[in-house]
């Protein structure tokens, strides 16, 4: 069992355990050695967001990394796909991404991939947390040479630019195109508009002054509104809305409309089924997609499959039934064709790819793909008891779900990274989802809430 890691990696208050740099040195440690075992002196990348705490862990991992004999290689605020793709391409044994994605800035986290470029499976997680448990074994530290080195790598942005530029087609170019590219003020404040730029389209840049303190405040992914404002005004095709560490997207096209992951699944596995190119004919989703998404492939030939909440266990099934596309609704676009993980910069090339082939707007290529009413909510809770043993909360979700039928559904679940229940129901009719959104919410509060 794990009690760190979460759905993904460590997570929490910077400076409150478990995010303390405490914790982050014993993480080093145990990574050095964990991946030590058949490498005498493993290599680990270190990346980051520009959170202001994000400095203080990144040196804490690094220091107890070293200090086991491990070389660290650190290469500053990047994307977390740029990591992935650093690990494998300078053959480290792991690579660290200090970052809370879209959370605010006084929240961080650490997650790991493995050498391959993927996400630790929760075995090896388990693994490390013990490693960082065992104090004896933590104070068996080498000496004189045996240290571990550290180096900072200063040329890490351009390679990934250059990665993710080779993802689109050689035929093709940016050049007329009108592309607002709103940072969130975090990791791809540098590398997104590179990548568009170099491309040949017009960039309008927004959130690419980080302060450390300003990451993902009222900007990005999770607020898109000022952006779909912006495109109009400034006629721009399409606008590219990044999170904090910029592994998930949310586009706004033309008109100033926000097109969500699922919207953006739906025209992507319609595009590859078309050329040949989508293998099984089947897209791996989570829990949380739209019902419309289900009704959209089986209408196209295709398959979709469900997951838990999480793009690590979108890509576990991605991986386990050889499939290439996958994602969720919150953005995340995982394209195994090209990458280890989800990569709000390559999304938003393969949509413009595709755009440019059929020659038609964004607005128009979503236009087939229709949504059911869906409405969530969240609700604070004091701990997080199995819902199983919780009876009212048992009750009430079994009432809705037989309100809801066959055309609907509901799925209550706890975050991975907060104390909050998450509630959300869907259905046909507008008017039922909110009753039963109501009506779980107040049980949720009434028997589980703060």
């Amino acid at each position: 069992m794990r009690e760190l890691f979460e759905t993904d990696g460590i997570r929490g208050r910077a400076n409150v355990h478990p995010m303390t740099p405490e914790t982050a040195m014993r993480l080093g440690q145990a990574m050095a050695i964990y991946f030590g075992k058949d490498e005498p002196h493993p290599r680990i990348v270190i990346g980051k967001d520009p959170r202001r705490s994000s400095y203080m862990f990144e040196l804490a991992v690094a220091a107890g990394a070293c200090s086991m004999g491990a070389s660290t290689f650190l290469v500053g605020p990047l994307p977390t796909p740029a990591i992935a793709f650093l690990t494998i391409g300078m053959r480290a044994q792991a690579g660290v991404v200090i970052s809370a994605s879209h959370n605010p800035f006084y929240d961080n986290g650490i997650k790991v991939f493995g050498g391959d470029g993927f996400k630790l499976p929760d075995q090896v997680e388990a693994e490390l947390e013990a490693i960082m448990k065992d104090t004896e074994r933590l104070e068996r530290r080498p000496t004189h040479e045996a240290l571990g080195r550290a180096h900072r790598i200063e040329d890490a942005t351009g390679r990934y630019i250059a990665f993710a530029k080779e993802t689109f087609p050689d035929a093709l170019s940016l050049r007329g195109v009108k592309v607002i590219v709103d940072c969130a003020n975090g990791a791809a404040y540098r590398a997104a508009p590179a990548v568009f730029e170099e491309l040949g389209a017009s960039v309008v840049e927004v959130g690419v002054y980080p302060d450390g303190v300003n990451i993902n405040d009222h900007c990005g992914a999770l607020y898109p509104e000022s952006l779909s404002q912006l495109v109009v005004e400034q006629g721009a095709q399409l606008g590219i809305a990044l999170d904090g560490d910029a592994d998930r997207l949310i586009l706004v096209d033309e008109r100033g409309t926000v097109v969500d992951g699922d919207a953006l699944m739906a025209l992507i596995a319609k595009a590859m089924m078309a050329e040949g190119r989508l293998k099984k004919n089947t897209v791996v989703a989570t829990i949380m997609s739209n019902m419309g998404l289900d009704l959209f492939m089986k209408k196209n030939g295709g398959t979709l499959l469900r997951s838990a909440v999480g793009d690590r266990y979108v890509l576990e099934m991605m991986r386990e039934g050889g499939y290439n596309f996958g994602g969720e609704q919150s953005g995340h676009l995982i394209f195994l064709d090209h990458t280890t993980t989800g990569d709000g910069i390559i999304a938003s090339l393969q949509v413009l790819a595709h755009m440019l082939t059929v020659g038609r707007p964004l607005s128009e290529i979503t236009a087939d793909f229709e949504r059911f009413p869906q409405k969530g909510t969240k609700v604070a809770v004091r701990e997080k008891l199995p819902l199983d043993e919780v009876p009212e909360m048992k009750k009430a979700i079994a009432y809705a779900d037989e309100r809801l039928g066959d055309e609907g559904r509901t799925v209550v679940r706890y975050s991975g990274t907060e104390a909050v229940l998450r509630l959300m129901v869907e259905a046909r009719d507008e008017a039922v989802v909110k009753e039963m959104l109501g009506y779980l919410e107040g049980v949720a509060q009434a028997t589980l809430g703060v």
